[in-house]
């Protein structure tokens, strides 16, 4: 995290602003304790980060059930999905988390959150994973 004296507030503000759209910043006081400055995403990723602790911790600590069944009672949309399925979107949660906890990237943890959502979201819509008959076709098309 780069550090910028509080000085620098009110004499480069801008400055400070848009390294603090790049990440979080220090901003060090001599008569207080230092400052944190970070965009409203930055804070807001944290605190869903922090959510999914705290959700992976009930489900960790529940000893009823596999851990798929315990993740699917967190996240009832994983009841979509097929067995075999929710036990491996279990696995890559826990390991996104691991992952994004581990080097402080939350966004390792969001994506793959969203992308089994939005696969379970599909799956309830009806869009199942079947064949598509016009792909085998050899079609040619004349040259322009």
């Amino acid at each position: 995290m780069r550090a910028y004296p509080s000085s620098d507030l009110s004499r480069n503000a801008p400055r400070l602003f848009a390294a603090a759209e790049e990440g979080p910043i220090s901003v060090t006081r001599r008569d207080g304790e230092n400052l944190v400055l970070m965009s409203q995403r930055d804070a807001d990723a944290r605190e869903q980060l922090l959510q999914f602790a705290a959700q992976l911790i009930a489900v960790a600590i529940d000893e009823r059930g596999t851990l798929a069944e315990r993740m699917a009672n967190a996240y009832p949309w994983m009841l979509a999905l097929s067995p075999a399925d929710r036990e491996r979107c279990a696995r890559d949660l826990v390991d996104a988390a691991r992952a994004s906890f581990a080097t402080g990237h939350h966004h390792l943890i969001a994506a793959e959150l969203t992308s089994w959502r939005e696969t379970a979201s599909a799956l309830a819509a009806g869009l199942h994973d079947s064949p598509v008959d016009w792909l085998d076709d050899e079609l040619l098309v004349d040259r322009p």
